[in-house]
């Protein structure tokens, strides 16, 4: 059996090799020409485009696609039958929530105000907001917005989580009742997975319920969003944004995204940090090594989740 993995670095990181497998470092699988007879397993090269989706159905004995993201949604539904899909689930908790720490802190200390001023060589003080008191709902109740809740509780805030459906019992909300707690909520973190439900779940309507001075925090995927509506709303200047995804992405020079004062934009890093490698590659020889064994794999993608 052949493994095909993205990285030079996770022959070492896999941990144990199983008897019989063989691993092989396929980087570019659009672009190379390994022999694709006998691979069963196969990490495709992390944040993968729509452009590695084809290579799974040139992979004969295909059985597993282990990816290195936590989104799915350029996979789902384009898998030949028969191929199971995992998602890396756990792996950006971490760096995920320390994105969106990092965002709203510096947003709301003005620090990209503060950075201009630097380039420009001006000492310019101001008082600025503060997330002490704020009321935050995070959209998306899984396992990184679990780590996000973790992360902003010791800054004396207000925190609503809401999910897919409701969890009385855990004191989660369900999507349906956005619309009575968006109003509610000064910052609004969004990290849920890219579906077809999700599909535009930020819109003109639910922008509309933010109140003045709200903070719309995006870490999920860029077509969560509407972003004519979005640019719309933020061209106002009654609320702001930080984003770490946009639609379309990347997004294109001269876009008005790039203008406006109350957004803060980062092209996609949220995952994209050093301990990446070994945390993703610790879960890919973890679930070899159940495959190998015919044990049952973790973070199997069931509809689109």
């Amino acid at each position: 059996m052949k493994v095909w993995i993205a990285h030079e670095r996770g022959r070492e990181l896999l941990g144990e090799i199983p008897s019989g497998v063989a691993v092989e470092v396929v980087a570019e699988p659009a672009r190379q020409a390994p022999d694709p007879v006998g691979v069963e397993f196969w990490v495709p090269p992390f944040l993968s485009q729509t452009e590695s989706v084809p290579v799974a159905a040139a992979l004969p004995d295909l059985r597993v696609v282990q990816l290195l993201s936590a989104g799915a949604d350029v996979w789902v539904g384009r898998l030949p039958d028969g191929v199971t899909l995992c998602d890396a689930r756990g792996v950006h908790d971490s760096s995920t929530a320390e994105w969106v720490v990092t965002a709203i802190l510096s947003y709301l200390r003005a620090f990209p105000t503060f950075v201009r001023a630097q380039a420009r060589g001006e000492w310019a003080p101001e008082a600025t907001g503060e997330l002490a008191g704020k009321r935050v709902l995070i959209v998306g109740a899984g396992s990184i917005g679990a780590a996000i809740r973790r992360r902003l509780e010791p800054f004396e805030v207000t925190l609503t989580m809401v999910a897919r459906t409701a969890r009385p019992a855990e004191g989660v909300y369900g999507v349906a009742d956005l619309p009575g707690l968006l109003p509610a909520a000064d910052v609004v973190v969004v990290i849920v997975p890219l579906t077809e439900q999700t599909r535009g779940m930020i819109d003109a309507r639910f922008l509309a319920a933010l109140p003045d001075g709200a903070l719309l925090v995006n870490a999920a995927r860029g077509p969560v969003a509407d972003t004519e509506a979005l640019v719309a709303e933020l061209r106002t200047g009654r609320i702001g944004a930080a984003m770490d995804v946009t639609d379309p992405e990347p997004l294109p020079a001269g876009h008005p995204l790039w203008g406006l004062p109350n957004v803060l934009l980062t092209p996609h890093v949220g995952g994209s940090v050093s301990g990446l490698l070994p945390r993703a590659y610790r879960l890919v020889g973890a679930q070899l090594r159940r495959y190998a064994a015919g044990e049952p794999l973790v973070n199997e993608v069931v509809d689109g989740y």
